[in-house]
């Protein structure tokens, strides 16, 4: 059996490093240009986006403190406002469903439409364009990552195990006790995927919400403002870095949910 689980965590990652030479092999050698009529100037090759990335990268650390920053505000606070809207939704089961369904619609709003939105609510909130950006595009973030947690949290609250329920109350155990004991527990896988969805959004959505921000700073409007003036080389280096952002943040993400349930949970 463990052999089987090497075997296949093994393919897991190598298909896709194959795959991954593969592609940057054929970009560099321009196959992929003469495949979609490109031209090394609007797609540059990797050599050259390297080489601008290593010579440039001490100017770009801020831009990126900023997008982790607002990334990592935005996924903290919508998860726990997620987790209380659950909450709520699990104790009061015939509002809760109503609840999770508007918070769903709600988050089918565009980024784009809610950027501007949040950039104008925000504009007395500090004299610093700098701190009023920053809140902007973290409450752009957090509504992205709410909902997520939200559902998926109020299926772990509520989705127990059949008769576990019933056993608790046999005992006489109090609400407190239930919860947790029985519902926080049940509810951490759930937490995880809920963080499995949301870590690759709030990335995507801190560089788009950095599109619309008030303040010239993060790894997105850099993209923004290096393709208006037709740096395409620098823009793809930032786009490189958000790449290596979302990446490393879904490893830690695994990681994190590897000790979690296996050293922990993995005992009950």
């Amino acid at each position: 059996m463990n052999k089987r689980i090497n075997k296949e965590q093994i393919k897991s990652v190598l298909y896709p490093l194959i795959f991954g030479v593969i592609l940057v092999t054929m970009w560099q050698t321009q196959r992929i240009h003469a495949i979609f009529g490109a031209d090394t100037f609007t797609l540059p090759l990797p050599s050259r986006i390297i080489s601008i990335l290593l010579d440039n990268f001490s100017k770009m650390i801020p831009d990126i403190k900023a997008t982790v920053f607002v990334a990592l505000g935005g996924l903290l606070l919508g998860s726990i406002l997620g987790f209380v809207l659950a909450m709520i939704a699990a104790i009061f089961p015939h509002w809760g469903a109503g609840g999770l369904t508007f918070a769903t619609a709600f988050n089918a709003v565009p980024i784009i439409a809610i950027s501007p939105i949040f950039n104008n609510l925000t504009k007395d909130f500090s004299r610093d364009p700098n701190t009023r950006s920053m809140l902007a595009k973290i409450l752009v973030v957090m509504i992205i990552c709410t909902v997520s947690m939200a559902i998926n949290a109020y299926r772990g609250l509520t989705e127990l195990k059949p008769f576990s329920l019933d056993l608790f109350k046999s005992y006489a155990a109090k609400p407190m006790t239930i919860f947790f004991r029985l519902r926080l527990p049940n509810c951490v896988p759930y937490i995880f995927t809920a963080l499995r969805i949301s870590v690759p959004g709030c990335v995507i959505s801190a560089m788009v919400s950095e599109y619309f921000a008030e303040f010239i700073i993060g790894v997105g409007r850099q993209i923004r403002e290096s393709i208006v003036l037709a740096q395409y080389a620098t823009a793809w280096s930032y786009i490189v870095i958000a790449c290596g952002i979302g990446i490393i943040l879904y490893v830690v993400l695994l990681v994190i949910e590897s000790l979690v349930l296996k050293n922990k949970f993995g005992k009950i």
